[in-house]
């Protein structure tokens, strides 16, 4: 039995269509004892989206941002956020998006670049999945300041943090994003040999 036989769709109504989507949808839930339930949710559809965390090997650091994101804002978190590069595809391939991101947010055009995993954020609400990157980066890949586009809203600062002041930072809670953790932990298992 796949998933597609263990939902029952039988309203999708649309909320909201202005920033991204969302809608609300009743359907029946096969569940494992074989009774169906009717069900109600909501999904926040934004699109999927790439993220990435430049890394140097020898001077163990790597390049994060700082910007203001209402959301976390608004749940009681009284600081400017601390991430790693990120967007969303846009129909572009997560390769191709993320090295515009990185170009855009950090000013760094970057050469090879590795993707390392996928996942789902916040699959109880957020169709959004994620693929993550990690590349190597010299100062001489440097090509502009970074920043992010004014257009779309974006105000960024660009963070060079050695990787060990990064992981204390998530461990006191200055570094509170997700996406960013994640991508911390993996490179201090993963990329940096132990120092």
């Amino acid at each position: 039995m796949t998933l597609q036989d263990r939902v029952r769709v039988h309203e999708v109504t649309l909320l909201s269509d202005n920033w991204y989507t969302l809608r609300t949808t009743a359907f029946d839930w096969r569940r494992n004892d074989g009774q169906w339930q009717r069900m109600h949710r909501e999904t926040y559809d934004r699109g999927n989206g790439a993220t990435l965390l430049p890394y140097n090997l020898q001077r163990r650091t790597v390049l994060l941002t700082r910007q203001f994101r209402y959301p976390a804002f608004v749940n009681g978190h009284d600081d400017l956020l601390i991430e790693a590069a990120a967007g969303l595809l846009d129909d572009a391939a997560p390769e191709e998006r993320i090295r515009a991101e990185v170009e855009e947010e950090l000013g760094y055009r970057l050469g090879e670049v590795r993707k390392i995993f996928e996942c789902f954020m916040s699959p109880g609400s957020v169709t959004e999945k994620l693929h993550f990157f990690v590349a190597p980066y010299e100062s001489s890949m440097r090509v502009d300041a970074g920043g992010g586009l004014a257009e779309e809203g974006e105000d960024i600062e660009v963070l060079e943090l050695g990787i060990d002041e990064a992981l204390a930072m998530v461990a006191d809670g200055r570094i509170a994003d997700a996406k960013t953790v994640m991508l911390l932990y993996h490179a201090r298992l993963h990329v940096f040999p132990p120092g």
